[in-house]
């Protein structure tokens, strides 16, 4: 019932999914009621962007935030770790605009992470809580979130790849369900849109190494295989914890999603940010906060 951060400070890098580009980010403790801060070095100034909706500047292939002309791209792999793991306080210092792709899933975070320690900070932790249900819709995609007393996200995706077809998952977020059945599911991409992504400058960086390669021939094309039967839908969950987590607090209430992506879950934070009478925030006794998202 504590808010935490970090114990000690850890480092990591790789390189960027979409850039290409080598990258070094440094997750620092930072005090209770800052939030997750990314602190980005774009070689000539320093800026600070808040992990926040508002602070969204697109939704092409991965969540990018922005702020004064500075970006930080492929935030959601470690905003869904820090999430999962429950840190409400960090400041993430990069040195490139990209967060490193690592091996495609956040388990490479989380072990940085439980390296580096938790630390309980005194201050009782807050929680969004969903009083009534609030939804959006565009076509055949679909996000929600809905009244629940723990935090749970349940998602359905359904694509033409053989390996793929329909899944669905519902999981009780917590850190050892996290650890355990999502943190190692890796981002994936489809063979036959890399050429059409690489036009966009998107995927650069792509390799077998960071993303499940799903094959013209309808094949998996990483030699190991896939980490989990279904590693598709649980990955879109872990995107999902890291889209929601720019609500500033773990949310109280049932995420659920159908095909939905970056774009529908930001234009269903926004909408939630214009509801305030469908929901609250609560302290971790139980004590309720005016505070907007």
């Amino acid at each position: 019932m504590q808010q935490q951060t970090l114990r000690s400070p850890c480092h990591i890098h790789g390189i960027g999914l979409h850039s290409g580009k080598n990258v070094t980010i440094s997750l620092l403790p930072a005090p209770a009621d800052s939030g997750i801060v990314f602190r980005v070095n774009d070689g000539s100034r320093q800026v600070e962007i808040p992990a926040k909706p508002e602070y969204v500047v697109h939704t092409n292939n991965n969540t990018c935030l922005g702020r004064d002309g500075v970006e930080i791209g492929t935030v959601e792999h470690l905003l869904a770790a820090l999430m999962g793991l429950e840190i409400d306080n960090a400041v993430v210092l990069t040195q490139g605009t990209e967060i490193p792709a690592m091996d495609g899933s956040a388990l490479p975070f989380v072990a940085r992470i439980m390296e580096a320690g938790r630390q309980p900070q005194g201050a009782p932790k807050r929680y969004l809580k969903i009083t009534a249900p609030i939804m959006m819709e565009e076509q055949d995609k679909f996000a929600g979130l809905y009244p629940a007393e723990v935090s749970m996200f349940a998602f359905t995706i359904d694509y033409p790849h053989p390996v793929v077809r329909a899944q669905s998952l519902k999981i009780r977020l917590s850190p050892q369900t996290f650890v355990s059945e999502l943190a190692k599911a890796r981002t994936f991409g489809f063979e036959a849109d890399l050429q059409a992504m690489h036009e966009q400058g998107l995927a650069l960086g792509a390799s077998l190494d960071n993303a499940v390669g799903l094959g013209r021939d309808g094949s998996v094309l990483n030699e190991e295989g896939l980490r989990y039967a279904d590693e598709f839908v649980r990955h879109k969950i872990l995107d999902a914890i890291g889209d929601m987590s720019l609500l500033g607090y773990p949310v109280l209430g049932e995420y659920r999603g159908v095909k939905s992506g970056h774009a529908l879950n930001l234009k269903l934070m926004q909408v939630l940010a214009k509801h305030p009478e469908r929901w609250e925030i609560v302290s971790g006794s139980g004590l309720l906060e005016a505070q907007a998202v």
